[in-house]
């Protein structure tokens, strides 16, 4: 990270992602080979249900040539596990709102004596590489997600553990938390709003501040307000609306 002045760091860009909620991996790699930086298989809402699925997905993403995330279905060692175990090279952790809750998740991501991360190079005949432990645990990226009140007002201290690459927004569930719509939780861009606390912490160790968006309108904010990590689409939305324009216009000639 790079030094700003003060106790701030500049966050780290991983730039624009995809949102897989597809199960076929043809799918998934012309989808994730569009342009994107990063795609993000969803096993908590999407399709994704683990083990072999979520292997051939992560495969896909990579065959497309970017990073591929799993966003687990909770916060539990062995989801992590297996989904590192995959292939992935970070996971998204939801609905976590507490120091300890964080710190199991960043723990479940590393090897001893880091983490408590088992070690179980099967996976090599997916084709997926044995880790080599210390370079895993520097290399991989744990995301946790801020989705609640509790959360929020704790995410300074969340964004402190030891092993927390970054924090991830679910503007959903944040919205309903704090009695607003998405547009509302978006447009609140005041210094102490919502989203500007998340970026605050964020930046001030040097970490990923994640979001979900799911339209270009709602990039174009969310960058506005500092994230660093925003995934603009979800590949089936992606493929239904391109579908309806194609139509649309096939029509209308």
């Amino acid at each position: 990270m790079t030094q700003t002045g003060g106790n701030t760091v500049a966050p780290r860009d991983l730039g624009t992602g995809l949102w897989v909620g597809s199960t076929d991996a043809r799918v998934v790699r012309a989808a994730a080979g569009g342009g994107f930086d990063w795609a993000c298989v969803d096993e908590q809402h999407g399709g994704a249900a683990g083990g072999r699925e979520n292997t051939d997905l992560i495969a896909a993403v990579r065959a497309a040539g970017v990073p591929a995330f799993v966003r687990v279905a909770w916060n539990r060692p062995e989801l992590i596990g297996r989904a590192l175990d995959s292939g992935a090279d970070g996971v998204v952790v939801p609905m976590v709102d507490s120091v300890e809750q964080a710190r199991a998740a960043a723990a479940a991501t590393r090897f001893a004596p880091r983490g408590t991360r088992s070690f179980g190079p099967i996976r090599s005949v997916d084709g997926v590489a044995t880790p080599v432990p210390e370079q895993a645990n520097a290399d991989v990226l744990c995301l946790v997600m801020v989705e609640t009140v509790r959360g929020l007002d704790a995410v300074d201290d969340i964004a402190a553990v030891d092993g927390v690459d970054g924090v991830f927004i679910g503007p959903f569930d944040l919205s309903l938390a704090l009695g607003l719509d998405v547009a509302g939780l978006l447009a609140d861009d005041g210094e102490d709003g919502p989203l500007r606390r998340v970026v605050r912490a964020c930046r001030a160790r040097g970490l990923v501040a994640g979001a979900y968006a799911g339209s270009p309108e709602r990039v174009a904010r969310l960058r506005a307000a500092g994230f660093t990590m925003i995934a603009a689409v979800d590949d089936l939305a992606m493929i239904a609306r391109s579908a309806g324009e194609a139509a649309a216009a096939a029509k209308a000639r």
